[in-house]
């Protein structure tokens, strides 16, 4: 079943989009099907299982954490990691530049914003767009800014979340032409889950998160 959700999946996404399976709390069993069927990139929540994963299963996985960034936590996945999604502050850039410093790494970021109308929401707001420091940026030496990603609401209502998706393409774009111009590793166009991610790529999404279209619900009480 795995296998035959990757594959329609792939036949639904456009040129240039690319799937982040979110593999939290799915067992390996459940990853190496997946990665049986082709799939490489694979999203993980929570940092020692992260670690615990990547410790035994195949080197060639991609892992991404995206997660909610704590920066003690770091230190888990950091010698590993493809990239880390959920950037909400210079300072936890800071932080992540840091720790790759030690590993001897250069690691790949996105930039959260804070697009949807919910408070348990993370990530920079619309107002920091144009106040992010470009020299405390150009200070980092371990970091990689290669996007940006936000969550819309989880709503039912289509058109809030087109425009919310349309709010972070903005965003985007302000950066890529402006604080990030010349820098082609700026490309990343990080939205869209399982419940709206057909809207995200018409929107522009270059990575869609998706975890129970691919694996199925949940069982939290599993997670250790």
């Amino acid at each position: 079943m795995i296998a035959e959700n990757i594959e329609r999946v792939r036949a639904s996404l456009p040129a240039g989009v690319r799937l982040v399976a979110v593999s939290k709390i799915k067992p390996v069993e459940d990853i190496m099907e997946a990665y049986n069927a082709g799939q490489r990139l694979f999203g993980e929540n929570y940092a020692t299982e992260l670690r615990d994963k990547a410790a035994v299963l195949p080197k060639d996985i991609q892992w991404h954490f995206i997660g909610h960034l704590q920066a003690k936590q770091i230190k888990y996945y950091i010698d590993f990691v493809s990239m880390i999604h959920g950037v909400d502050s210079v300072e936890h850039l800071e932080d992540i530049d840091r720790a790759a410093a030690k590993a001897g790494r250069v690691v790949d970021v996105l930039l959260q914003f804070h697009i949807a109308r919910e408070e348990t929401k993370f990530g920079f707001s619309i107002d920091e767009v144009g106040a992010l420091d470009g020299s405390r940026l150009a200070a980092l030496q371990h970091v990689r800014v290669c996007g940006v990603m936000g969550m819309a609401t989880n709503t039912s209502d289509t058109e809030q979340v087109r425009s919310e998706f349309r709010e972070l393409k903005h965003i985007f774009d302000t950066l890529r032409s402006g604080l990030f111009a010349g820098r082609p590793e700026f490309c990343e166009l990080s939205m869209g889950m399982s419940h709206d991610y057909h809207l995200a790529v018409a929107e522009g999404s270059t990575l869609v998160r998706l975890g129970t279209t691919i694996f199925g619900a949940r069982d939290y009480s599993k997670r250790k």
